[in-house]
């Protein structure tokens, strides 16, 4: 076997740069009994950020796996704040360590909206995919899916009182759901457009709606109760009615008999913004309503309660009584005023935000001032206070997160000679930041930047701006030190020389232009010297520059022009020695290996092609990515070399053996440019989702046939996730549906249960065949050899290790795990029940799973004579034991409602004698003062 090249994998570090990433909302959350207002949650690709706005500094992260966060909700009790990905995937964390223990899958496409119900036990989540699905957080299970909406959910609010669900879409629906019985009761038509936001008022009697014009939709709730008289269950059951009436339509939609709520349209309040709602919040006691559109302005209005609204009327009354007498006419009719919405929805104020804004979360303190947090489009956090009860107020900017990341997206990237800083430049400033800290260390202004290095010695740095313009910034003091005029059109392209006294551009202008350095005398300061280029030669060419490289050796220059070609030249002289042809679109990255012998091209045909620079032959070209080459660069002193595409994804190649050696996902968005550290221990990346990533070199080798194995498996596992729901027997297919979805852990649980039963089965085949020995031996046998899955849990029975398979299996996947069990496995597990149910193990889970498998294969069981007596003894059985321990658990409850009520009155006791002791002790001490100063007189 001949010898095989080792490669060592490169793994994710850090994520930096991203303050808040624009697909995810931005909420108020409260750490560790912090002060209210002073934490915000944000998601940052796949992970969400806790930043402490008053120190502007981020205070925890909960790590998400690789999909993008979509939405954040925290608890009412915030403790734990759940968030929805792109996958459709849920996670609740825990605000105290940030750990996840519950997850959740349903949705088939990224989770729009989630929401908690008022006691935090329950979360409805609604989805791009137009489901909705209600989860039970306490047993870590999917409760039911109700569908009816035709295209992505907005919003969905829970009406506490009656156990409703309101839910509205972009099919510019609005639809009301009874919980009770899951089923779609009611669906307003009243909107023209899209339904972007809705929220609650007056104590749930009103409905305000945004859509995709200027106009908040009020809506008045009332509910109407009519009791069954004969066959009612203990508690009233509550029917609906909606009526949607527009000024402009005619009639009902549904007869009156079969209604519960009355919903009127009553007016609508008018925003100043045009175009769409994006976000429409109130307060907890939804006091004040927030809404922005696409633009840079947030509104904010108050809603009036009931009685300063009857003291506005009585006030407008008087006035209309006033000027009634003034007329001093005989045949005056009495004045009536109207109540319009007017008076009870007032604008506040306008805050005017710095950029457009993509999110906001309000919050109302004690004393009566509400914070403000908006997550805007230019990837920077604001947060304003409003004084709601000052007649006029004005938001009052309190801070502003800018520091740790860009306003742009990030168009280059460079690391120093001693691998620990990194240079970023984007469309305004260029950021420098300590490799290891991933803190910022330099922000200075700049112009559009396209290309940077830093200069020999690492003490100043050169961008190439989209301008034209070449700018000197000196890192010691921050500044600019030199701005000149390079090319006429964009600078696209950068170079150091090898030997290190110059640098070489390619722009827009058709022109190669080489520069040198030379430290000339300060004007401003007149005694120290600064940093500038000095222009040598020109090379005149026929098409636009995209790129340029120096060989290693400094003989050759390669250039890469707008025509698909790469010409290469002969440094000293500039004459011309090869041209490199067969892209098919113009060549947008190259590098040129460490010995000067190969050189690597990267094109917007999506290829890469590898060429020898001794004859210009083209080695191979092999289809790299799925969209444009947009950087490519060698791992010094290899021939290993890395590639950024469009695609999200960055692969590294051999170009010896010309070789996918392995692929770094990711990024969310396209990759615009890497960077590869001089020792090659790190890469750096950027990205149109705003975030900076780095990238470390591991210990661990990688073998390549294993590494194209396992990307077969994970094709073959997505293959099998996504084959088809399965049907639940029985259940007809209508407005609710069964919660879960089926994944690759929900078949993996199902094989394991299979696989334990198995077990099960030949350990019980074994005990059986030594009792029959033993009884024809007439003497006790040594016990047969307990498979060793069975030593390594402690020698358990193989009954126990059923159980303890299935304790194993997460709550949320394990209908879907038992769906997918075969039948015959199911008479096994009965029976296995029937004892666990006896011997009093797990039984609030072995019911959950016994009560599913009867639902699910009724049928069968029904027709099979065999299994009658097992169902008719787990009948017996389970009732009992239910009954046992619901009675322990009522006893339990009971003792600890006394011992409360015990220390409740024990603390009033010990807070009268405390503060009669302190009164005591006060007059001892006043009594103790007086003397003294009797004494002094």
């Amino acid at each position: 076997m001949g010898l095989t090249k080792q490669y060592l994998r490169y793994a994710a570090s850090a994520v930096f740069a991203v303050i808040g990433s624009q697909k995810a909302n931005i909420a108020f959350v409260t750490l560790k009994g912090g002060e209210k207002g002073r934490y915000v949650a944000v998601g940052a690709c796949e992970h969400v950020f806790i930043w402490d706005v008053r120190k502007a500094e981020k205070v925890l992260i909960l790590e998400g796996k690789k999909h993008e966060v979509t939405y954040l909700c925290p608890s009412p009790d915030g403790v734990h704040i759940a968030v929805g990905y792109e996958d459709g995937g849920v996670r609740i964390f825990s605000l105290l360590n940030g750990e996840s223990n519950i997850s959740f899958s349903g949705h088939k496409s990224a989770v729009s909206v989630i929401r908690y119900d008022a006691l935090g036990a329950r979360l409805v989540t609604g989805s791009r995919d137009t489901d909705v699905i209600v989860w039970d957080i306490i047993n870590e299970c999917g409760l039911y899916r109700l569908k009816g909406h035709k295209d992505a959910v907005t919003q969905v609010l829970f009406l506490e009182n009656k156990n409703l669900l309101i839910t509205s879409s972009k099919d510019s629906f609005v639809k009301w759901w009874d919980l009770d019985t899951q089923h779609c009761f009611k669906t307003m038509v009243g909107h023209r457009s899209e339904v972007w936001g809705m929220v609650l008022l007056n104590e749930e009697n009103r409905l305000l709606t945004g859509s995709a014009d200027s106009e908040l939709r009020a809506w008045d709730i009332q509910y109407i109760e009519e009791c069954k008289e004969v066959g009612e269950p203990q508690e009233k059951k509550v029917r609906t009615l909606l009526m949607d009436e527009e000024e402009d339509e005619e009639g009902l939609d549904e007869e009156p008999e079969e209604r519960i709520v009355s919903c009127k349209k009553v007016g609508s309040v008018l925003r100043e913004a045009r175009d769409r709602v994006v976000s429409l919040v109130t307060d907890a006691k939804a006091n004040v309503l927030a809404c922005h559109g696409l633009d840079a302005t947030l509104e904010i209005f108050t809603v009036l309660s009931e009685e300063q609204v009857k003291k506005k009327m009585e006030r407008k009354l008087k006035k209309a009584k006033k000027k009634a007498n003034s007329q001093e006419e005989e045949d005056v009719p009495k004045p009536v005023v109207e109540r319009k919405l007017s008076d009870e929805i007032q604008k506040l104020a306008n805050i005017k935000a710095s950029s457009k804004i993509r999110s906001m979360d309000c919050l109302m303190v004690p004393n009566g001032e509400m914070k403000v947090a908006l997550l805007l489009q230019n990837n920077t956090v604001e947060t304003y206070t409003l004084k709601t009860k000052e007649k006029n107020p004005t938001g009052t900017q309190t801070s502003r997160l800018t520091l740790s990341g860009h306003r742009t997206d990030v168009r280059t990237l460079a690391f120093s000679s001693d691998n620990i800083a990194i240079l970023s430049a984007s469309g305004e400033t260029v950021k420098v930041w300590n490799r290891s800290t991933l803190q910022v260390i330099r922000t200075m202004g700049c112009e559009y930047a396209l290309c940077s290095l830093f200069v020999p010695g690492d003490r100043q740095i050169i961008l190439g701006t989209k301008s034209g313009k070449i700018q000197i910034f000196d890192l010691a003091s921050g500044s600019l030190l030199e701005t000149t005029d390079a090319h006429n059109g964009a600078l696209w392209s950068m170079c150091l020389s090898p030997d290190q006294r110059g640098i070489v551009t390619g722009g827009a202008d058709k022109t190669v232009k080489f520069w040198d350095f030379e430290l000339i005398k300060n004007q401003d300061t007149g005694m120290s010297k600064k940093l500038t280029v000095k222009h040598t030669r020109t090379l005149q060419l026929d098409e636009d520059v995209l790129c340029v490289r120096y060989s290693p050796d400094q003989r050759l220059l390669a250039v890469s022009l707008l025509d698909c070609t790469v010409k290469i030249f002969y440094t000293d002289t500039l004459k011309f020695f090869l041209s490199l042809y067969g892209h098919k679109l113009p060549v947008l990255c190259l590098d040129i290996s460490h010995d000067s012998a190969l050189i690597a091209t990267g094109s917007a045909d999506r290829n890469v092609k590898i060429w020898g620079l001794d004859f210009g032959d083209c080695h191979r070209s092999m289809f790299a990515h799925d969209d444009s080459v947009m950087f490519l660069q060698f791992v010094p002193k290899t021939h290993l070399f890395f590639t950024a595409g469009k695609d999200k994804r960055i692969k590294q190649w051999d170009a010896d053996k010309f070789e996918h050696i392995q692929t770094l996902e990711g990024h969310h968005r396209e990759v615009w440019c890497l960077a590869v550290s001089p020792n090659g221990d790190h890469i750096v990346s950027s990205s149109h989702d705003k975030s900076i990533r780095l990238w470390e070199r591991t210990r661990e080798p990688i073998i390549l046939e294993e590494e194209k194995e396992m990307e077969r498996e994970a094709e073959y596992e997505e293959s099998l996730a996504k084959g088809g729901e399965p049907v639940v027997p029985g259940e007809t297919k209508g407005e609710a549906e069964p919660a879960g979805k089926k994944t690759i852990e929900t078949v993996k649980a199902a094989e394991r249960i299979m696989e334990a039963v198995e077990l099960y089965r030949e350990e019980s085949k074994k005990l059986e065949e030594h009792r029959d020995a033993c009884e024809a031996e007439g003497k006790e046998l040594p016990p047969p050899k307990m498979n060793p899955i069975l030593v390594a849990f402690g020698n358990i029975s193989p009954s126990r290790y059923v159980l303890e398979v299935m304790k194993k299996v997460r709550s949320s996947e394990l209908e879907l795990s038992l769906l997918v069990l075969p039948f015959p496995y199911v008479p096994d597990l009965l029976q296995l029940f029937n004892g666990y149910v006896q011997q009093g193990l797990e039984v609030e889970l072995v019911c959950r799973c016994l009560f599913f498998l009867l639902r699910v294969n009724f049928g069968q069981i029904t027709s099979n004579q065999m299994l009658l007596s097992a169902i008719d003894e787990l009948r017996t059985n389970t009732i009992s034991k239910v009954r046992e321990i619901r009675d322990v658990l009522g006893f339990n409850s009971a003792g600890l409602q006394f011992l409360q009520r015990e220390m409740e009155s024990k603390e009033d006791v010990m807070f009268f004698a405390d503060a009669t002791e302190r009164f005591i002790e006060k007059r001892r001490k006043r009594k103790k003062r007086e003397r003294a100063v009797l004494t002094i007189t």
